[in-house]
């Protein structure tokens, strides 16, 4: 499996995926129709995503190596290529990874903000 680090504007044809901006575009020059390639990265709450270049499918994942075996279970037989971009990105799929990210992420969440209060709440006390 090649990887590919996404560093110059040149590569990228758009901007990495935000709430309304499409997901980045591979340069033709940048790689071969003939080999699947697939983002490897995080999104903004530090979660890894796997997406297939062309946008067909995509998962988050606990782990670095769960986004890994994602990308090459679903390029079989021929194996991909995988692409790191320099910034995060978001999935912009339906989720076909690790069916434990998403009440996980929730419980950060709600941990997060119980956290919050508690410090203000203390903050307010002393």
């Amino acid at each position: 499996m090649a990887a590919i680090a996404l560093n110059s504007p040149d590569q990228i044809a758009a901007a990495p995926a935000a709430n309304s901006e499409p997901f980045p575009q591979l340069d033709p020059g940048c790689i071969s129709d003939a080999i699947p390639a697939f983002f490897i990265g995080r999104n903004k709450e530090g979660v890894w995503v796997a997406r297939d270049a062309k946008g067909r499918i995509g998962g988050l994942f606990l782990f670095e190596a769960g986004a890994l075996a994602f990308a090459r279970t679903n390029s079989a037989p021929t194996g991909c290529a995988t692409i790191y971009p320099s910034t995060t990105f978001e999935l912009d799929l339906q989720d076909m990874g690790n069916p434990l990210v998403a009440p996980l992420l929730s419980l950060k969440r709600l941990a997060a903000r119980a956290w919050e209060r508690l410090t203000t709440l203390t903050g307010c006390l002393t």
